[in-house]
This record gives structure tokens, C-alpha cells and sequence, in this order.
């Protein structure tokens, strides 16, 4: 918390993505995994996997899954279904 705490994030980038600049390098990552392996299965595990936020940011780019501690899971498992219906 001390990145939060001094200003410099507006939220812990160990709990939730930072998407203005790890987020850039998952963006980057998927396009050209994707366009060299159109059935690439992409995703991410850890803490961030069961982040709300970072779940929808998983969703926006077109990852297909997100792995999370079992303690994690009922509310991963939440944001996924509403990140999913808020992408229709």
C-alpha cells in the first residue's frame, strides 16, 4: 500500500492491474499472440485473477480466463458473468 499511499497509484498494482501500464503490455501481447495463433488460449493467475477490475480489463482485451485462489473464486466468478454481460 505504500505505492497508494504516496500518490503514485491510485490503487495497490499488486491487487489490481495497473491497465495504463502492465494493462498496455497484456494489450500488446494478445494482438500479436493472435495474430500469429488466431486459437491461442490466453489468461492470467494470481491475485489480479480475482480483482474485479482487473477481471473486466481481462474481459475488454479478449482474454478467456482468469485463475484465482479458491478464496477468491465466488467473486471472480461474479465479475467474470457481469464483465462478460457488459461486453454484449
Amino acid at each position: 500500500t505504500h505505492y497508494v499511499d504516496k500518490g503514485i497509484y491510485a490503487r495497490d498494482p499488486f491487487v489490481s492491474l495497473d491497465v495504463e501500464g502492465v494493462g498496455q503490455l497484456i494489450e500488446i501481447a494478445v494482438n500479436k499472440g493472435r495474430a500469429t495463433r488466431p486459437d491461442i488460449k490466453l489468461g492470467i493467475c494470481g491475485e489480479h485473477g480475482g480483482d474485479p477490475a482487473s477481471i473486466a480489463f481481462c474481459e475488454k482485451v479478449g482474454l478467456d480466463y482468469v485463475s484465482a485462489s479458491p478464496y477468491r473464486v465466488p467473486i471472480a466468478r461474479l465479475a467474470a458473468a457481469q464483465a462478460a454481460l457488459a461486453s454484449t
